[in-house]
């Protein structure tokens, strides 16, 4: 089997936790061929460890070059080098958000671009779709359910004792002001608060239940209510509800806590249908090999049945194999440039919808409500306008918070 070369740019917790173990598992698949991390002496210690060169500048990398992929792990908008990435040929595995603005995605070719949105590729996550479509299709689907309870990170990540990096302030500025430029772009000079609850908690963490919305029925078609509370609080608890797209003629309701002293971290999603409800309980992401639990429950003549699934296959590495399918065979990813866009224009409504409650000015791309189902948007719009089978970033600054 061919084995890729990777860059890693991003050597934040998720990078330590998460892709560095599995890379390392998966040899088969790939080769860390650099890292980079605007913490020089962060990014040599793991390049030691891995024994490949180390950059503290992840132009310098793409240009040095001796791989043919990069994974994509920083803090922050990624749109600025995912865009170098792709225009120096490289495959491109990103998590998300993959751009904070729209404008950033101006004239992106989504070819050799994946997603990376690890849940898709739950085998949980999976095995539900199978059994939505034996029970009908998402056509048949009354609502859709989702609560997130969110203790801090810190709290997730006792067990990982993973090393911090600590970049020049002057090393970071120069990404935080893109950033909020993007930002900018995206929402107007609202409120900090506002730009926050945006890039934070809708971007950066509901992201994740938005995909997997767009999974299972397609994204959203309309954002009907959104609230914030407390408002002395952030992160803060977001309630969103509306009604579901594509052929579903049902409605979603999200409602996402943030709990830093929550006992542990807690996602339930559930769709009910016409014959019965189909229920998602994903465990943290950092905790690897973990299982998610589908709970299929339906009716066989007078009897209520209630079948557990359980399998202990790693969402990441599932996700990663399909990169390499998507490197070697150009087999399409669950997500590509298309669907986080998707999720972008989403996330650009409930913020719309939330300012227009609450009387806070708002401008940019979300100063008008985009109309229609959210596919309709197209990366480099106007600005102005609106399977998987079954079975510390190189950006630098502050540890990407909220980031599962």
């Amino acid at each position: 089997m061919e084995t890729v070369k990777v860059g890693i740019a991003g050597l934040g917790v998720v990078a330590q936790v998460v892709y560095l173990p599995l890379l390392a598992r998966r040899r088969d698949l790939f080769r860390v061929a650099a890292v980079c991390d605007l913490d020089r002496g962060h990014a040599e210690t793991v390049g030691r460890e891995a024994g490949v060169p180390a950059y503290d500048d992840p132009l310098t990398m793409l240009d040095r070059g001796g791989f043919d992929a990069l994974i994509v792990l920083t803090p922050g908008s990624h749109g600025p080098l995912v865009r170098a990435a792709l225009e120096r040929g490289l495959w491109v595995l990103c998590e998300k958000p993959l751009a904070y603005s729209r404008a950033e995605l101006s004239g992106f070719s989504g070819e050799r671009l994946m997603a990376g949105y690890m849940k898709q590729y739950d085998p949980a996550s999976q095995r539900l779709v199978e059994a939505l479509h034996e029970a009908g299709g998402p056509e048949v689907v009354r609502h859709l359910d989702a609560t997130v309870l969110h203790p801090s990170e810190e709290s997730q990540l006792l067990f990982a004792r993973a090393r911090p990096g600590r970049p020049a302030p002057e090393r970071v500025a120069p990404y935080a002001e893109a950033d909020e430029r993007a930002l900018t772009a995206a929402l107007g000079t609202s409120s900090e608060r506002l730009r926050r609850l945006y890039a934070e908690v809708l971007l950066s963490s509901m992201s994740h239940e938005l995909s997997l919305i767009r999974l299972f029925t397609g994204s959203p078609d309309t954002v009907d209510h959104v609230a914030v509370w407390p408002t002395e609080v952030f992160p803060p608890s977001l309630e969103v509800s509306g009604t579901l797209g594509g052929e579903c003629s049902g409605r979603y309701g999200i409602r996402w806590h943030y709990l830093p002293s929550y006992p542990a971290y807690h996602q339930v999603m559930t769709l009910h249908h016409e014959h019965g409800s189909l229920e998602l309980r994903f465990p943290s992401p950092y905790l690897l090999n973990a299982p998610t639990r589908l709970t299929v429950t339906c009716r066989i003549g007078t009897t209520e049945r209630t079948v557990v699934n359980e399998d202990v296959a790693e969402a990441f590495e599932r996700q990663l194999r399909a990169f390499h399918r998507f490197v070697t065979q150009e087999e399409p990813p669950l997500t590509g440039l298309d669907g986080a866009l998707e999720d972008i224009v989403t996330a650009q409504r409930i913020v719309h919808r939330y300012a227009r409650w609450a009387g806070i000015p708002i401008g940019g791309e979300c100063a008008q409500e985009v109309t229609g189902a959210p596919r309709e948007a197209t990366a480099g719009a106007d600005v102005s306008s609106y399977a998987e089978e079954g079975g510390s970033g190189a950006s630098g600054h502050a540890e990407e918070s909220l980031s599962r």
